[in-house]
């Protein structure tokens, strides 16, 4: 039976976006997403809880204290996080400075409960500004259908910031009704094929079997014939270097 936390003939050894309870409706702790992990064979882990703006999510003071959680558990490393609300077309986000410079990583992403929505040209725009932003590493689930995009605006700029763009598992879920998802993912998938840009899976885990399952990506990256060398999920040292971190 094929292993449904490969991809391809390569091993996922990066996992940057998950949640714990946290989170507050997320079902796991660190340490179960973490053991998870090392059991999956992962090499890196990140912990990214939401932020502030999302709704029983972690207080700022989380994000003050995690320098207590050790950075190696189980054999594998830990990168803790956040992923920090895009509220408007202007680009604002709900961790100012003071706290992004306190992350290991970076998302950034769209969330319908608190992103004040503007026209296509206004939501790309503000997108632009986020994915140009040099404290924010990964834009997460782009392509989710909660605002409308232009696509190729943004993959340019993220090759020329070296943001990555998440194609993202959780979207496609069928009870998140993301209509919009798969055919807005295909389409960031040839975009970053086409102008050989380095993209991240997200499997934005809520519990820890979830954690590195890109089940629902499959056939997408199949039907884009889409190249291991642009998934950065296989490649840690690539991962950090093109990120910085």
């Amino acid at each position: 039976m094929k292993n449904p936390y490969l991809c391809s003939m390569r091993k996922v050894l990066v996992d940057a976006h998950t949640h714990t309870v946290a989170s507050g409706h997320a079902y796991s702790s660190l340490q179960e997403m973490a053991q998870a992990a090392a059991d999956k064979g992962l090499q890196v882990l990140g912990i990214t809880e939401h932020g502030p703006s999302i709704k029983g999510t972690c207080p700022l003071v989380y994000f003050r204290n995690m320098f207590v959680v050790p950075r190696q558990m189980y054999g594998i490393r830990i990168l803790m996080g956040c992923e920090v609300n895009i509220l408007d077309t202007q680009g604002r986000l709900d961790l100012d400075d003071e706290y992004l410079d306190r992350l290991d990583i970076a998302i950034a992403g769209i969330h319908e409960k608190c992103y004040q929505d503007g026209t296509k040209a206004e939501n790309t725009q503000g997108m632009l500004n986020v994915i140009r932003n040099p404290k924010i590493h990964i834009i997460s689930h782009p392509g989710d259908g909660t605002a409308e995009l232009d696509f190729e605006p943004l993959v340019l700029a993220a090759k020329e910031s070296q943001t990555l763009l998440e194609i993202n598992n959780h979207s496609l879920a069928p009870q998140r009704n993301k209509a919009a998802a798969r055919d807005n993912n295909l389409e960031l998938l040839r975009l970053c094929k086409k102008h050989n840009v380095p993209t991240i899976l997200g499997s934005d885990a809520h519990i820890s079997f979830q954690i590195a399952d890109y089940s629902r990506l499959l056939p997408l990256l199949t039907e884009t014939d889409f190249p291991d060398d642009l998934i950065l999920n296989y490649w840690p040292d690539r991962f950090f270097d093109y990120l910085g971190i």
